[in-house]
Protein backbone atom coordinates (compact mmCIF):
# COMPACT_ATOMS: atom_id res chain seq x y z
CA UNK A 1 0.00 0.00 0.00
CA UNK A 2 1.10 3.71 -0.70
CA UNK A 3 0.46 6.99 0.11
CA UNK A 4 -1.89 9.37 -2.21
CA UNK A 5 1.64 11.20 -2.83
CA UNK A 6 3.26 7.92 -3.45
CA UNK A 7 0.48 6.24 -5.88
CA UNK A 8 -0.05 9.66 -7.85
CA UNK A 9 3.69 9.58 -8.05
CA UNK A 10 3.60 5.79 -9.71
CA UNK A 11 1.36 6.04 -12.25
CA UNK A 12 3.37 8.94 -14.13
CA UNK A 13 5.30 5.86 -15.63
CA UNK A 14 1.99 4.53 -17.05
CA UNK A 15 2.13 7.77 -19.52
CA UNK A 16 4.51 6.75 -22.52
CA UNK A 17 7.27 8.73 -23.19
CA UNK A 18 6.53 10.71 -19.82
CA UNK A 19 10.34 9.80 -19.52
CA UNK A 20 11.76 10.45 -22.74
CA UNK A 21 14.02 7.52 -24.33
CA UNK A 22 18.06 8.18 -24.48
CA UNK A 23 19.91 9.57 -27.33
CA UNK A 24 21.75 6.06 -28.97
CA UNK A 25 22.66 6.93 -32.40
CA UNK A 26 26.66 6.76 -33.26
CA UNK A 27 27.72 7.58 -36.65
CA UNK A 28 30.51 5.05 -36.05
CA UNK A 29 29.13 2.57 -33.33
CA UNK A 30 25.47 2.89 -33.66
CA UNK A 31 24.72 4.45 -37.14
CA UNK A 32 21.06 2.73 -36.62
CA UNK A 33 20.56 4.09 -33.39
CA UNK A 34 17.52 6.51 -32.04
CA UNK A 35 18.66 9.88 -32.92
CA UNK A 36 16.82 12.17 -29.87
CA UNK A 37 16.04 15.84 -30.67
CA UNK A 38 14.42 15.43 -27.72
CA UNK A 39 17.00 15.89 -24.81
CA UNK A 40 18.31 19.15 -23.87
CA UNK A 41 22.02 18.57 -24.06
CA UNK A 42 24.47 20.23 -26.13
CA UNK A 43 26.66 17.33 -26.75
CA UNK A 44 29.03 18.16 -28.85
CA UNK A 45 30.66 20.65 -25.83
CA UNK A 46 30.56 17.36 -23.58
CA UNK A 47 33.60 16.02 -24.34
CA UNK A 48 35.51 19.11 -23.85
CA UNK A 49 34.08 19.80 -20.67
CA UNK A 50 35.24 15.96 -19.46
CA UNK A 51 38.42 16.51 -21.12
CA UNK A 52 39.23 20.05 -18.75
CA UNK A 53 38.12 17.95 -15.57
CA UNK A 54 40.02 14.61 -16.58
CA UNK A 55 43.62 17.33 -16.52
CA UNK A 56 42.53 20.19 -14.53
CA UNK A 57 40.67 19.24 -11.44
CA UNK A 58 42.89 17.57 -8.06
CA UNK A 59 40.70 16.00 -5.14
CA UNK A 60 41.63 16.15 -1.94
CA UNK A 61 40.76 14.36 1.08
CA UNK A 62 37.96 17.01 1.17
CA UNK A 63 36.92 15.90 -2.16
CA UNK A 64 35.44 12.68 -0.45
CA UNK A 65 34.33 13.42 2.68
CA UNK A 66 31.01 14.73 4.01
CA UNK A 67 31.68 18.16 4.56
CA UNK A 68 34.01 20.41 2.16
CA UNK A 69 34.56 24.58 2.31
CA UNK A 70 31.05 25.31 2.37
CA UNK A 71 32.00 28.86 1.29
CA UNK A 72 34.32 27.88 -2.28
CA UNK A 73 31.94 27.30 -4.58
CA UNK A 74 29.37 30.21 -3.32
CA UNK A 75 32.12 32.64 -4.16
CA UNK A 76 33.07 30.91 -7.45
CA UNK A 77 29.32 31.17 -8.22
CA UNK A 78 28.95 34.63 -7.40
CA UNK A 79 32.00 36.05 -9.24
CA UNK A 80 30.72 33.91 -12.39
CA UNK A 81 26.97 35.30 -11.74
CA UNK A 82 27.95 38.98 -11.30
CA UNK A 83 30.21 38.61 -14.83
CA UNK A 84 27.36 36.84 -16.93
CA UNK A 85 24.03 38.31 -15.41
CA UNK A 86 25.04 41.97 -15.03
CA UNK A 87 23.37 42.26 -11.67
CA UNK A 88 22.40 45.91 -10.31
CA UNK A 89 23.28 44.86 -7.17
CA UNK A 90 26.37 42.39 -7.19
CA UNK A 91 25.43 38.89 -6.24
CA UNK A 92 27.12 37.73 -2.46
CA UNK A 93 28.00 34.36 -2.00
CA UNK A 94 25.17 34.50 1.16
CA UNK A 95 22.75 34.70 -1.37
CA UNK A 96 23.21 31.35 -2.91
CA UNK A 97 22.00 28.12 -2.03
CA UNK A 98 24.16 25.48 -4.03
CA UNK A 99 22.08 22.05 -4.56
CA UNK A 100 22.10 19.10 -7.03
CA UNK A 101 20.51 20.87 -9.97
CA UNK A 102 18.25 23.75 -10.68
CA UNK A 103 15.49 20.60 -10.99
CA UNK A 104 16.00 19.94 -6.99
CA UNK A 105 15.95 23.82 -6.26
CA UNK A 106 12.58 23.83 -8.47
CA UNK A 107 11.22 21.24 -5.85
CA UNK A 108 12.78 22.75 -2.91
CA UNK A 109 11.24 26.39 -4.44
CA UNK A 110 7.41 24.62 -4.50
CA UNK A 111 7.99 23.02 -0.67
CA UNK A 112 8.79 26.28 0.69
CA UNK A 113 6.63 28.61 -1.26
CA UNK A 114 3.49 26.78 -1.67
CA UNK A 115 1.07 24.79 -0.02
CA UNK A 116 0.41 20.69 -1.94
CA UNK A 117 -2.68 22.06 -4.45
CA UNK A 118 -1.64 25.79 -4.42
CA UNK A 119 -0.58 26.84 -7.98
CA UNK A 120 2.39 28.38 -10.08
CA UNK A 121 1.62 30.06 -12.93
CA UNK A 122 3.18 29.71 -16.42
CA UNK A 123 2.85 31.19 -20.17
CA UNK A 124 2.36 28.55 -22.70
CA UNK A 125 4.42 27.07 -24.41
CA UNK A 126 7.18 26.13 -21.41
CA UNK A 127 9.86 23.13 -20.17
CA UNK A 128 6.97 20.75 -19.74
CA UNK A 129 8.89 18.97 -16.68
CA UNK A 130 8.11 21.85 -14.54
CA UNK A 131 4.71 19.24 -13.96
CA UNK A 132 7.19 16.92 -12.11
CA UNK A 133 9.89 19.37 -10.56
CA UNK A 134 7.08 21.16 -8.94
CA UNK A 135 4.80 18.27 -8.88
CA UNK A 136 6.31 14.98 -7.65
CA UNK A 137 7.39 16.10 -4.31
CA UNK A 138 5.39 19.34 -3.26
CA UNK A 139 2.27 18.19 -4.93
CA UNK A 140 1.63 22.06 -6.81
CA UNK A 141 0.17 22.13 -9.38
CA UNK A 142 1.25 24.59 -12.96
CA UNK A 143 -1.21 26.49 -14.07
CA UNK A 144 -1.08 27.69 -17.68
CA UNK A 145 -1.77 31.20 -19.08
CA UNK A 146 -2.89 30.79 -22.52
CA UNK A 147 -1.04 32.45 -24.48
CA UNK A 148 0.97 31.68 -27.99
CA UNK A 149 4.74 32.06 -28.42
CA UNK A 150 4.56 35.91 -29.47
CA UNK A 151 1.68 36.56 -26.93
CA UNK A 152 4.30 34.93 -24.34
CA UNK A 153 7.15 37.41 -25.01
CA UNK A 154 5.13 40.77 -25.40
CA UNK A 155 4.43 43.17 -22.30
CA UNK A 156 0.80 43.51 -22.67
CA UNK A 157 -0.30 40.23 -23.82
CA UNK A 158 1.78 38.52 -21.29
CA UNK A 159 0.48 40.22 -18.59
CA UNK A 160 -3.02 40.12 -19.82
CA UNK A 161 -3.15 36.18 -19.63
CA UNK A 162 -1.49 36.05 -16.52
CA UNK A 163 -4.54 37.86 -14.82
CA UNK A 164 -7.10 35.66 -16.81
CA UNK A 165 -5.11 32.74 -15.68
CA UNK A 166 -5.00 33.61 -11.94
CA UNK A 167 -8.77 34.24 -12.00
CA UNK A 168 -9.51 31.02 -13.14
CA UNK A 169 -7.46 29.69 -10.91
CA UNK A 170 -8.59 31.31 -8.21
CA UNK A 171 -12.51 30.01 -9.03
CA UNK A 172 -11.24 26.66 -8.96
CA UNK A 173 -10.34 27.25 -5.52
CA UNK A 174 -6.46 27.39 -6.24
CA UNK A 175 -4.48 30.18 -4.64
CA UNK A 176 -1.25 31.02 -7.30
CA UNK A 177 2.73 31.34 -5.36
CA UNK A 178 4.36 32.70 -7.92
CA UNK A 179 5.44 32.95 -11.69
CA UNK A 180 7.71 31.30 -13.61
CA UNK A 181 9.97 32.49 -16.34
CA UNK A 182 12.83 30.20 -18.23
CA UNK A 183 14.90 33.52 -19.99
CA UNK A 184 16.42 32.48 -22.12
CA UNK A 185 13.17 31.09 -22.98
CA UNK A 186 12.81 26.98 -23.34
CA UNK A 187 11.43 26.26 -25.88
CA UNK A 188 11.16 28.89 -27.92
CA UNK A 189 14.80 29.78 -28.10
CA UNK A 190 14.28 33.56 -27.34
CA UNK A 191 14.99 35.84 -24.66
CA UNK A 192 12.67 38.10 -22.80
CA UNK A 193 12.30 41.78 -23.90
CA UNK A 194 13.53 44.20 -20.48
CA UNK A 195 9.83 45.42 -21.03
CA UNK A 196 8.19 42.26 -20.84
CA UNK A 197 9.78 41.16 -17.50
CA UNK A 198 9.25 44.50 -15.76
CA UNK A 199 5.78 44.07 -16.30
CA UNK A 200 5.75 40.54 -15.25
CA UNK A 201 7.75 42.13 -11.99
CA UNK A 202 4.38 44.88 -12.34
CA UNK A 203 2.42 41.68 -12.21
CA UNK A 204 3.48 39.10 -9.32
CA UNK A 205 4.04 42.97 -7.03
CA UNK A 206 0.26 44.06 -7.55
CA UNK A 207 -0.97 40.25 -6.44
CA UNK A 208 2.10 39.83 -3.71
CA UNK A 209 3.22 36.13 -5.60
CA UNK A 210 6.65 35.20 -6.39
CA UNK A 211 8.86 35.55 -9.43
CA UNK A 212 11.21 32.90 -10.44
CA UNK A 213 13.43 33.33 -13.43
CA UNK A 214 15.21 30.22 -14.60
CA UNK A 215 18.22 31.52 -16.51
CA UNK A 216 20.37 28.26 -16.66
CA UNK A 217 20.62 29.23 -20.43
CA UNK A 218 22.17 32.69 -19.66
CA UNK A 219 25.56 31.84 -21.89
CA UNK A 220 23.61 29.85 -24.50
CA UNK A 221 23.08 33.17 -26.51
CA UNK A 222 24.26 33.23 -30.18
CA UNK A 223 24.47 34.82 -33.43
CA UNK A 224 21.79 33.71 -35.08
CA UNK A 225 21.86 36.03 -38.17
CA UNK A 226 18.32 37.84 -37.24
CA UNK A 227 18.93 41.48 -36.49
CA UNK A 228 15.48 41.82 -34.17
CA UNK A 229 16.76 38.94 -32.31
CA UNK A 230 16.23 40.51 -28.39
CA UNK A 231 19.11 39.77 -26.35
CA UNK A 232 19.14 38.61 -23.28
CA UNK A 233 18.62 40.61 -20.14
CA UNK A 234 19.06 38.77 -16.69
CA UNK A 235 16.10 39.82 -14.38
CA UNK A 236 18.84 40.82 -11.33
CA UNK A 237 19.96 43.71 -14.03
CA UNK A 238 16.82 45.73 -12.86
CA UNK A 239 16.61 47.97 -10.00
CA UNK A 240 14.11 45.58 -8.66
CA UNK A 241 13.07 48.38 -5.86
CA UNK A 242 11.23 49.75 -8.59
CA UNK A 243 9.37 47.15 -9.15
CA UNK A 244 8.83 44.63 -6.47
CA UNK A 245 9.77 43.45 -2.94
CA UNK A 246 12.80 41.98 -4.07
CA UNK A 247 12.33 39.45 -1.17
CA UNK A 248 9.78 37.62 -3.71
CA UNK A 249 12.23 37.24 -6.82
CA UNK A 250 14.52 34.38 -7.22
CA UNK A 251 16.86 33.12 -10.04
CA UNK A 252 17.75 29.44 -11.06
CA UNK A 253 21.27 28.39 -12.48
CA UNK A 254 23.14 25.56 -12.64
CA UNK A 255 25.86 23.44 -14.70
CA UNK A 256 23.36 21.49 -16.98
CA UNK A 257 23.03 23.62 -19.52
CA UNK A 258 26.17 26.68 -19.99
CA UNK A 259 28.51 24.08 -18.99
CA UNK A 260 27.03 21.04 -21.27
CA UNK A 261 27.23 19.09 -17.56
CA UNK A 262 23.50 18.14 -16.63
CA UNK A 263 25.30 14.97 -14.92
CA UNK A 264 27.35 17.06 -12.50
CA UNK A 265 24.32 17.93 -10.99
CA UNK A 266 25.16 21.49 -9.49
CA UNK A 267 22.44 24.54 -9.34
CA UNK A 268 22.01 27.70 -7.48
CA UNK A 269 19.43 29.06 -6.43
CA UNK A 270 19.96 33.40 -6.31
CA UNK A 271 17.84 35.49 -3.54
CA UNK A 272 17.66 38.12 -1.19
CA UNK A 273 15.02 36.29 1.05
CA UNK A 274 16.33 35.35 4.40
CA UNK A 275 13.75 33.45 5.66
CA UNK A 276 13.62 31.24 1.73
CA UNK A 277 17.25 31.34 2.30
CA UNK A 278 17.24 29.39 5.82
CA UNK A 279 14.33 27.20 4.88
CA UNK A 280 15.92 25.40 1.57
CA UNK A 281 19.21 25.27 3.70
CA UNK A 282 17.51 22.97 6.44
CA UNK A 283 15.62 20.71 3.04
CA UNK A 284 19.37 20.50 1.78
CA UNK A 285 20.00 17.44 3.15
CA UNK A 286 17.85 15.91 0.91
CA UNK A 287 19.63 17.27 -1.91
CA UNK A 288 22.94 18.46 -1.59
CA UNK A 289 25.69 17.99 -4.20
CA UNK A 290 28.61 15.77 -3.65
CA UNK A 291 31.68 17.33 -2.27
CA UNK A 292 33.02 15.86 -5.66
CA UNK A 293 30.85 18.04 -7.36
CA UNK A 294 31.66 20.67 -5.43
CA UNK A 295 35.49 20.26 -6.20
CA UNK A 296 34.74 20.22 -9.87
CA UNK A 297 32.42 23.12 -9.94
CA UNK A 298 34.82 25.15 -7.99
CA UNK A 299 37.77 24.41 -10.22
CA UNK A 300 35.91 25.07 -13.46
CA UNK A 301 34.47 28.25 -12.38
CA UNK A 302 37.60 29.80 -10.52
CA UNK A 303 39.74 29.26 -14.05
CA UNK A 304 37.75 32.20 -15.63
CA UNK A 305 40.05 32.30 -19.08
CA UNK A 306 38.89 28.55 -19.66
CA UNK A 307 35.44 29.36 -19.00
CA UNK A 308 35.50 32.11 -21.43
CA UNK A 309 36.92 30.05 -24.04
CA UNK A 310 34.37 27.13 -23.02
CA UNK A 311 31.40 29.91 -23.90
CA UNK A 312 32.30 31.09 -26.73
CA UNK A 313 33.06 27.92 -28.31
CA UNK A 314 29.77 26.83 -27.08
CA UNK A 315 28.22 29.67 -28.62
CA UNK A 316 29.75 29.45 -32.29
CA UNK A 317 28.63 25.72 -31.86
CA UNK A 318 25.14 26.78 -31.51
CA UNK A 319 25.10 29.62 -34.09
CA UNK A 320 26.42 26.85 -36.59
CA UNK A 321 23.94 24.33 -36.20
CA UNK A 322 20.79 26.96 -35.71
CA UNK A 323 21.89 28.31 -38.77
CA UNK A 324 21.80 24.62 -40.39
CA UNK A 325 18.51 23.11 -39.08
CA UNK A 326 17.25 26.56 -40.35
CA UNK A 327 17.94 26.54 -43.26
CA UNK A 328 16.47 23.18 -44.04
CA UNK A 329 13.45 23.92 -42.84
CA UNK A 330 13.60 27.14 -45.12
CA UNK A 331 13.79 25.01 -47.78
CA UNK A 332 11.04 22.08 -46.75
CA UNK A 333 8.62 24.81 -46.13
CA UNK A 334 8.72 23.94 -42.08
CA UNK A 335 7.23 26.57 -40.18
CA UNK A 336 8.85 27.56 -37.07
CA UNK A 337 8.67 30.44 -34.50
CA UNK A 338 11.75 33.19 -35.55
CA UNK A 339 14.15 35.43 -33.84
CA UNK A 340 15.42 32.91 -31.66
CA UNK A 341 19.06 33.17 -30.88
CA UNK A 342 19.42 31.12 -27.33
CA UNK A 343 19.29 28.05 -26.33
CA UNK A 344 19.48 24.42 -27.64
CA UNK A 345 16.06 24.23 -29.86
CA UNK A 346 13.68 25.28 -32.17
CA UNK A 347 9.97 25.32 -32.10
CA UNK A 348 8.55 23.95 -34.85
CA UNK A 349 5.15 23.48 -36.47
CA UNK A 350 4.31 19.65 -37.41
CA UNK A 351 0.26 20.31 -37.15
CA UNK A 352 0.17 20.08 -41.78
CA UNK A 353 1.54 16.59 -40.82
CA UNK A 354 -0.12 15.26 -38.44
CA UNK A 355 -2.38 12.53 -38.79
CA UNK A 356 -6.40 12.45 -39.61
CA UNK A 357 -8.19 9.27 -38.46
CA UNK A 358 -6.27 7.32 -35.84
CA UNK A 359 -7.40 4.47 -32.90
CA UNK A 360 -7.51 5.95 -29.94
CA UNK A 361 -7.17 2.26 -28.69
CA UNK A 362 -3.68 1.93 -30.45
CA UNK A 363 -2.48 5.49 -29.66
CA UNK A 364 -3.35 5.88 -26.29
CA UNK A 365 -1.21 8.15 -24.49
CA UNK A 366 -3.07 8.71 -21.00
CA UNK A 367 -2.40 12.19 -21.23
CA UNK A 368 -0.87 13.12 -17.35
CA UNK A 369 -1.39 16.80 -17.86
CA UNK A 370 -3.81 18.87 -15.48
CA UNK A 371 -6.91 20.73 -16.63
CA UNK A 372 -5.21 23.51 -17.07
CA UNK A 373 -4.06 22.19 -20.84
CA UNK A 374 -6.82 23.07 -23.53
CA UNK A 375 -6.04 20.39 -25.72
CA UNK A 376 -8.88 17.53 -27.23
CA UNK A 377 -7.77 14.36 -26.12
CA UNK A 378 -8.38 13.44 -30.10
CA UNK A 379 -5.33 16.26 -30.60
CA UNK A 380 -3.00 14.91 -27.77
CA UNK A 381 -3.75 11.36 -29.32
CA UNK A 382 -2.84 12.62 -33.05
CA UNK A 383 0.49 14.28 -31.50
CA UNK A 384 1.27 11.25 -30.36
CA UNK A 385 0.87 8.85 -33.09
CA UNK A 386 3.15 11.28 -35.41
CA UNK A 387 5.41 10.90 -32.85
CA UNK A 388 5.49 7.13 -32.96
CA UNK A 389 5.78 7.55 -36.67
CA UNK A 390 8.95 9.62 -36.12
CA UNK A 391 10.07 7.23 -33.37
CA UNK A 392 9.90 4.16 -35.89
CA UNK A 393 12.05 6.29 -38.31
CA UNK A 394 14.78 6.55 -36.07
CA UNK A 395 13.80 9.94 -34.71
CA UNK A 396 12.22 11.18 -31.37
CA UNK A 397 10.69 14.57 -30.92
CA UNK A 398 8.60 14.42 -27.58
CA UNK A 399 4.90 14.71 -27.92
CA UNK A 400 2.45 17.13 -25.98
CA UNK A 401 5.45 18.04 -23.86
CA UNK A 402 5.36 21.67 -23.78
CA UNK A 403 2.25 22.52 -23.63
CA UNK A 404 1.16 24.94 -26.66
CA UNK A 405 -1.84 26.08 -27.33
CA UNK A 406 -2.24 24.62 -30.84
CA UNK A 407 -1.78 20.90 -31.31
CA UNK A 408 1.21 19.81 -33.40
CA UNK A 409 4.33 22.20 -32.34
CA UNK A 410 7.43 20.40 -30.91
CA UNK A 411 10.62 21.35 -29.72
CA UNK A 412 13.73 20.26 -31.88
CA UNK A 413 16.93 19.86 -29.86
CA UNK A 414 19.76 21.07 -32.27
CA UNK A 415 23.03 21.08 -29.88
CA UNK A 416 24.54 18.10 -31.97
CA UNK A 417 27.28 17.21 -34.32
CA UNK A 418 26.77 18.47 -38.10
CA UNK A 419 26.59 14.71 -39.03
CA UNK A 420 23.83 13.74 -36.35
CA UNK A 421 21.92 16.68 -37.47
CA UNK A 422 21.93 16.13 -41.25
CA UNK A 423 21.17 12.36 -40.17
CA UNK A 424 18.04 13.20 -38.41
CA UNK A 425 17.08 15.46 -40.71
CA UNK A 426 16.96 12.72 -43.28
CA UNK A 427 14.87 10.82 -41.42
Amino acid sequence: MLSSRGARNAVLFDIPWRYAPPHTYDKKTNPSGLISFGMAEHLPMRREIADYINSKVIFTEDSVGYRGDPTHLPKAVAAHLNRILNPHVPIKPANIVVATSATALGGMLGFTLAESGDGILVSRPIYGRFELDYGVEAGVEIVYADTDPEEAFHPDYAVLKYEMALKEAEKRGVKIRAVIIVNPHNPVGRCYPAETLKEILRFCDRHHIHFISDEVYASCVFDSGDPEAVPFTSILSFDLSEFIDPDLVHLLYGFSKDFAAGGLHLGFLVSQNAQLLLACQATLRLHSPSTAAITIGTTILEDTEFTSQFIQKSQESLSRSYRLVTSVFDKEGIQYIKGGNAGFFIYINLSPYLPRNISVKDHDPQNGNNNNDNKSTGDVHREFALAQHLFDAGVFLHPNEEHAKEPGWFRLVFAHEEDTLQEGLKR
